[in-house]
């Protein structure tokens, strides 16, 4: 049988699509845009917002608005109609560095009192609305409008209260958010705290002290509970209760049974004669411990915190390793028991490779999760006593300092240390074993 070649002059056949093809293709598209949105609304924008805070010289009394007020008075006493006094306005700028743009002043006079003379910058309206186009308020600036007002014998008779009257002061300013004044005074600042490198230690030892300690305690539980015994499913959901329980329970109920006064575990170690005086877990900076000998300072109140962190989170790890464990199949350890396999061989042969995929994955997890963490330290120690991490740091620049340019730059640090742990992470784990 004879195949027929092609010839060096003939054009090779190409697939194109068709106009169904096209238009279904761009209909899913279409289809896809509300998720492409909405994803950049919710991840996107506040990303990339904070970004733009942190090149900003912005404190955080310049998020609200410059603006004028304005107080009504009534000067002067009428005893007689058609006697003259003054209705007189007050204006301010609350703002010492900005200025407040077109400011336009408007009220209804009261009744009783009618204008006797106007400013060149007021008018009257028929419906005793007085309209004034102030201009621009310097920073701080401050303005007296006096208009004269002649008093009827009604107002003399019954006065009314000009303070109760609304006075409606409207004006523009520039907000600070949209100017393209950049700086890095704010990354500057950050980096020329003193205690700068401390805070960035004690948040890598507190995140990978807490996301191990989470793992190990996981790997335990579901290494016990995954064994057959009476009561197994009331003991793992008792397993769960620090993970389910409320944050500031969970952190008070740690605070109240470590208090050096009146906490239970400084009563229990007085009364057995363990320590001489009460600890203050979370009020002391480091410890010295004789270990072979040698005096090693142990930081106290980091050790606590850490530990904390380990006890609320393992339930997760537990759970997801306890999943995986009971998917392995069983005739390895069948075949291991022929053998003469002990425990311990069993699991470091059988049990934990299969387990090294998934405990990557809460390791990544957790690492990330712990990294941001603020509630629990601040709840604890309020980042004092060589506790203070980069998010607490954050919540200081920002709200406690007013800096929220400067909070800014924290968070972005903490998110480019992230990028680059992630992708560390990536590029060091083999493929079978990511996500």
């Amino acid at each position: 049988m004879t195949v027929a070649q092609p010839s060096a002059g003939d054009t090779p056949l190409v697939h194109k699509p068709g106009r169904l093809s096209r238009r279904e293709s761009r209909l899913a598209f279409g289809m896809t845009l509300p998720s492409v949105f909405m994803v950049m609304a919710i991840v996107l924008f506040p990303l990339l917002a904070t970004f733009w805070i942190s090149v900003k010289p912005i404190e955080l009394a310049d998020l609200r608005a410059p603006e004028v007020r304005a107080r009504e008075q009534v000067r002067g006493d009428a005893t007689a109609a058609g006697d003259e006094i003054i209705l007189r306005y007050k204006l301010r700028n609350s703002s010492r560095d900005k200025e407040v743009l077109s400011v336009r002043l408007s009220d209804v006079v009261p009744a009783g009192l009618t204008p006797s003379g106007l400013d060149a910058r007021c008018q009257l309206a028929v419906d005793r609305v007085l309209s004034c186009d102030l201009g621009d308020f310097e920073p701080g600036q401050s303005e007296t409008l006096d208009i004269p007002v002649q008093a009827s014998q009604g107002f003399i008779d019954n006065p009314v209260n000009a303070k109760d009257s609304d006075v409606s002061v409207s004006g523009s300013s520039v907000n600070p958010l949209l100017t393209t004044e950049l700086t890095l005074d704010n990354f500057r600042r950050v980096f020329a705290v003193r205690e700068f490198g401390t805070v960035l230690w004690t948040t890598f030892v507190y995140t990978i002290g807490g996301t191990a300690g989470a793992l190990i305690l996981g790997l335990f539980a579901a290494l016990l509970l995954n064994q057959s015994f009476a009561g197994r499913a009331v003991f793992r959901g008792f397993l769960l209760y620090p993970f389910v329980a409320p944050v500031i329970a969970a952190a008070f109920t740690w605070v109240v049974l470590l208090d050096p006064f009146s906490g239970s575990l400084n009563a229990l170690l007085m009364q057995m004669g363990a320590v001489d005086a009460p600890i203050n877990f979370f009020g002391v900076r480091s410890v010295d411990v004789q270990i072979f000998g040698l005096t090693v300072p142990v930081p106290m109140a980091l050790s606590v915190v850490i530990a904390f962190e380990a006890w609320r989170y393992f339930p997760l790890s537990f759970l997801f390793i306890l999943a995986r464990m009971q998917s392995i199949p069983q005739d390895m350890y069948e075949a291991a028991d022929m053998d003469g396999a002990s425990p311990f061989q069993k699991f470091w042969a059988l049990s934990l490779p299969q387990l090294v995929g998934i405990m990557a994955v809460l390791f990544l997890l957790r690492f990330i999760w712990t990294f941001n963490k603020f509630d629990d330290i601040f709840l604890l120690t309020g980042g004092n006593a060589g506790t203070r991490t980069l998010t607490v740091q954050v919540y200081e620049q920002a709200f406690a300092l007013s800096n929220l340019g400067a909070g800014a730059a924290v968070a972005v640090l903490v998110f480019v240390l992230l990028a680059v742990f992630a992708t560390i992470y990536f590029r060091a784990m083999p493929e079978e074993e990511g996500l």
